[in-house]
């Protein structure tokens, strides 16, 4: 059968297609800009016929109507990261966090939270009749081979990424065609203390090196102070609009890359519609499974392999905090390990732990003495390599626990550096 009778034939409206999850069943979402929203919600609204639905989730970036207290009973969120729209379930213990490495969210999705229903976005097909994932690949195979019905929600509006990025008409059970903007998110905004910390980041970057960066002020503020460096390389779990800039401007070319030379690899993305306008079509753009990308044994493939991340609290021992405020479970694990641990497998590699010395009005250390109570260790302070703050850099590899405590004590916010002198004193049993 010709693919476009077989798409015509699965087209169904949406009140149709969620129809056909039943009580019981584990519904599995794509991830965060290429979740289908529309289908979402849809969802949602027909929470009185349903009982007990699970659905799973990374990143959300829709409403997640679905998770309001008044859900519960008809469904039950279970989130690998937690975000702004669903982290009330989680405080109120009507949802789930299950820890999980990004590159190991294929596998936990293959083993144990195999889908019911697996639902996801895809660009209109080519003429072969093959539709994009669009902006999020991960895990997006995954639950369209594990899922035992697949509905597919086809927006005009989703970038066609290239790459290991594609689905076959003929691999989904269900077709509902609807068009909405993608989500967008404006540049952050980079004030002098970001503008600190991204100058001190770079200085830990020489030309050739392969880059992996997030999205906000501080990576942006560390693009910011590379635009006299030559021929850096991409390979990142994602990117944002600062790369565009750089690419254009010649700094970015991949060159010397060992690991797919010339192409910006990268597993999903979230940024403007200048962004989003970028990667549609665009050759240089490699899309590819997170278990490829985020694997530490791949990564590490890259030779100067240089990954950014950030903390909410890092203490004296080294240890890092990047999910959670004390018991409050805030975001998630995200791909910071994978790629500390893949820089480390990297011949020249550096992981560089990058935040603000403060939170809230210059009120609270983000240095400690020890993790707050019930704070999770997201990155050990075997794996830490260097840390930044505005006021400098630290670099605890291979240090001892009295060296590391000096060095973060001298890039903590003046304000509590005395605080923590008091504390290195009562533990080493020597003046600062």
């Amino acid at each position: 059968m010709d693919w476009k009778e077989i798409y015509k034939s699965r087209l169904k409206t949406a009140e149709e297609a969620v129809s056909l999850i039943k009580s019981g069943d584990r519904v599995v979402l794509a991830h965060a800009a290429s979740e289908p929203a529309y289908l979402t919600e849809k969802m949602a609204e027909d929470y009185k016929r349903l009982q007990n639905v699970e659905v799973v989730q990374l990143v959300a970036l829709s409403p997640s109507s679905y998770s309001k207290p008044e859900m519960v009973g008809h469904f039950r969120f279970n989130s690998q990261f937690v975000g702004g729209s669903n982290r009330r379930a989680i405080s109120g213990k009507y949802g789930d966090f299950t820890p999980c490495f990004f590159f190991m969210a294929p596998q936990l999705m293959r083993e144990k939270m195999i889908p019911d229903v697996s639902m996801i976005s895809v660009s209109p097909p080519d003429k072969n009749g093959y539709c994009s994932f669009g902006v999020s690949c991960d895990y997006a195979r995954t639950i369209v081979d594990h899922g035992k019905l697949v509905i597919a929600q086809v927006n005009k509006h989703l970038p066609r990424v290239l790459g290991d990025n594609f689905v076959h008409v003929s691999e989904l059970d269900v077709i509902v065609e609807h068009d909405e903007p993608i989500p967008a998110v404006p540049g952050a905004k980079i004030g002098a203390v970001e503008e600190a910390i991204g100058k001190h980041c770079a200085s830990l970057i020489q030309d050739g090196d392969t880059l992996q960066l997030g999205i906000g002020a501080i990576p942006d503020a560390v693009l910011l102070f590379l635009k006299d460096k030559k021929d850096l390389g991409i390979h990142s779990e994602m990117f944002s609009d600062g790369v565009v800039e750089l690419v254009e401007a010649g700094v970015i070319t991949g060159k010397r890359k060992n690991l797919h030379k010339g192409k910006l690899v990268v597993t999903f993305l979230f940024g403007t519609k200048r962004l989003y306008d970028f990667v549609d079509n665009n050759p240089m753009v490699q899309m590819m499974p997170v278990d490829y990308v985020n694997d530490p044994r791949v990564i590490g493939q890259n030779d100067n392999l240089i990954s950014i991340n950030s903390a909410m609290e890092v203490d004296l021992y080294g240890q890092v905090c990047a999910e959670a405020m004390g018991k409050n479970q805030f975001s998630g694990i995200g791909g910071q390990l994978d790629f500390v641990r893949g820089a480390a497998f990297s011949k020249g590699g550096k992981s560089i732990i990058a935040f603000p010395s403060t939170a809230k009005n210059d009120t609270i250390s983000k240095i400690v003495p020890w993790l707050t109570e019930g704070t999770p260790v997201t990155t050990t302070r075997v794996d830490v390599d260097y840390v930044v703050t505005e006021y400098g850099l630290a670099k605890l590899k291979f240090n001892s626990l009295r060296e590391r405590a000096r060095q973060l004590i001298n890039i903590a916010h003046p304000a509590f550096r005395e605080a923590l002198k008091a504390e290195f004193k009562e533990r080493f049993r020597e003046d600062f």
